[in-house]
């Protein structure tokens, strides 16, 4: 389906739209934009309407953000003071999916390299986290998230895990992301390229695009397997949501809000591009009244 521009939806994907079962919303970009001097987020035009009309139609939604900074609950409170109607519960990070991963895998003694963010959601399912640069033998996977703090004890440990046979996973693997200041650095993708260097391995993403991330997404929702094809994926990264919605059959409508460009739209690849690109989220919101 050929991407539609600016502030117009073709009658097929506005159909889609108000026939959904579920919405996935990515954040920094898509719905909102850190500020750098609240050390919040300020929502985008028509963001908070847009999801408070949704719920009130009862349709499940989650706004599920590729950062792993703070824990899900931190990123659902911030949204909330920047206006919306948000549960701590619909809110995921890729630690929420990697920590259901885990389970299903019944792998249970994890090396996170990553902020508190990343770990408490592996915490919470009973894993077992081992510290960056501990001393631990029987470590069954290695993995990175947010992670400025990153030194070289780190990286030695980790790879030691990995060369002892450990899984090597990660919440992203995206070089930057959108910010109210311009385009910031994904640190999980920087220590990927060292641990990956060292070891030869390449880390297994389970944060977006991931069909991984999806299921569970769906799953937190309660969407039956038959009706993912109706989920609608919102975001501004080709490379994630649009991959993630379009390699799982959902419809994926891109914001140019974040970092999709509207001129280099039509040199992406299949997988990467929108059913719909807009400008703002209106014509979404128009839809519910």
């Amino acid at each position: 389906m050929r991407a539609r521009r600016l502030t117009e939806l073709s009658p097929a994907v506005a159909e889609a739209v108000a026939g959904a079962r579920g919405f996935i919303f990515d954040m920094d970009g898509t719905i909102a934009l850190g500020d750098a001097a609240s050390g919040g987020h300020r929502a985008l035009p028509d963001a908070t309407a847009l999801l408070a009309a949704i719920k009130a139609r009862g349709i499940p939604l989650r706004v599920f953000t590729n950062g792993t900074a703070k824990p899900p609950a931190a990123y659902a409170a911030s949204l909330r003071r920047a206006g919306f109607d948000l549960d701590d519960d619909e809110m995921m990070t890729p630690s929420s999916t990697a920590a259901a991963w885990f389970v299903r895998q019944r792998i249970g003694r994890v090396r996170v390299l990553g902020v508190d963010g990343v770990a408490a959601p592996l915490r919470a399912a009973g894993i077992e986290v081992i510290d960056p640069a501990a001393d631990a033998t029987g470590v069954e996977a290695v993995f990175t998230g947010w992670f400025r703090e990153f030194t070289f004890p780190d990286l030695e440990a980790a790879c030691g895990d990995v060369w002892a046979g450990a899984r090597l996973t990660t919440a992203s693997h995206v070089p930057f992301f959108a910010t109210a200041n311009g385009r910031a650095i994904g640190s999980s993708f920087a220590i990927n390229a060292m641990i990956g260097a060292m070891t030869g391995r390449r880390a297994r993403v389970l944060g977006k695009p991931a069909r991984t991330a999806f299921g569970e997404a769906c799953r937190a929702m309660g969407i039956a397997r038959a009706d993912r094809r109706r989920v609608i994926v919102v975001g501004d990264d080709p490379a994630l949501e649009m991959r993630m919605a379009n390699n799982a059959g959902a419809i994926a409508i891109g914001m140019t809000t974040g970092v999709m460009a509207r001129d280099g739209v039509s040199g992406l690849r299949a997988s990467d591009r929108p059913a719909a690109l807009l400008d703002g989220l209106e014509p979404l919101r128009a839809l519910f009244g």
